[in-house]
């Protein structure tokens, strides 16, 4: 006999569940004789005390005490008259039993399940890696100066910009020569070049550009017959005037000619002051005295 089976001790039967529903069954036993008080009182002591029983067990217990429990009350209680055709207590038996025995028969179906071999747990497909923990443990082998090392190339590669050269905006020919056309009814008798340049030049290389630029759309304006310049001497200031217009034959007014007289008896050879810009390399080259011809540009009459 096992530890986890329900022994009975009742007055008129003793030993387990299971032989005094077998002895009910064939009527063995006289069962109005077992108190049904004392079976339930039994077998709630058996289920307090085998807690971690198993829930099936258990449950085949519940069902020979209550079928116990019904043998006696049809044995115990008058039959009426309308349960002549009720259900015999043979065939009631029967039934449970098959029941119980479908019952143990799933339970031994679900255990063959559980024993057999499970995927992932103890047997494993092809290819399939093993759970195998890496323990990695880093250890430091540098020194002092490795870790100043490090630290100065992350902090170079952090400071490294690019190299933008923002162009400068030099002044061309073409902007002077609209300057000049644009102020060329204001400009009064005689008077600087540099006073025509652009305000608020503060870049000395832009101004250098600036002057050049002027002083070559002078000549293109003196050329046109617009402007009349002339210079005194050598690295003397140039003087600008507006050209004064000449009768036409045919009627009507237009500018001088070019090589007509300016001022004291001074003329301009214009093609000669273009071939010396001509060979000039940039502006630059206008401040430095080396690089212009002894003769003044504008030259005397004779």
């Amino acid at each position: 006999m096992t530890d986890d089976a329900l022994v009975l001790a009742l007055d008129g039967f003793e030993g387990p569940i299971d032989l005094l529903l077998t002895l009910s069954r064939e009527h063995k036993i006289d069962i109005t004789k077992i108190s049904i008080l004392a079976l339930a009182e039994q077998y709630l002591t058996f289920i307090n005390r085998a807690r971690e029983l198993k829930l099936e067990i258990a449950a085949d217990y519940l069902v020979m005490a209550a079928w116990l429990a019904y043998l006696k009350s049809r044995l115990l209680l008058p039959v009426q008259g309308d349960d002549e055709d009720g259900e015999d207590p043979a065939e009631l038996a029967a039934r449970l039993a098959f029941q119980l025995q479908r019952l143990e028969a799933m339970q031994n179906s679900a255990q063959v399940l559980l024993d057999r071999p499970r995927l992932g747990q103890d047997f494993f497909p092809r290819g399939m890696p093993e759970k195998v923990k890496i323990n990695t443990i880093t250890t430091w082998n540098a020194t002092l100066f490795d870790l100043l090392k490090a630290y100065g190339n992350v902090k170079q590669r952090a400071d490294i910009s690019t190299l933008r050269i923002t162009p400068t905006a030099l002044y061309s020919m073409d902007q002077a020569v609209q300057r000049l056309r644009s102020i060329l009814g204001n400009i009064p008798e005689w008077s600087t070049l540099e006073q025509y340049l652009p305000p608020d030049l503060g870049d000395p290389l832009v101004r250098r550009s600036a002057m050049a630029a002027t002083f070559a759309a002078t000549l293109e304006l003196v050329r046109e017959g617009l402007l009349d310049v002339q210079q005194s001497a050598v690295f003397a200031p140039i003087m600008i005037r507006k050209a004064p217009l000449q009768r036409l034959p045919e009627g009507g007014y237009a500018p001088a000619a070019a090589n007509d007289a300016a001022g004291d008896g001074a003329i301009i050879d214009i093609d000669d002051d273009l071939d010396d810009l001509d060979d000039l390399d940039g502006p630059d080259e206008l401040d430095d005295p080396d690089k212009l011809d002894d003769e003044p540009l504008l030259k005397d009459e004779d």
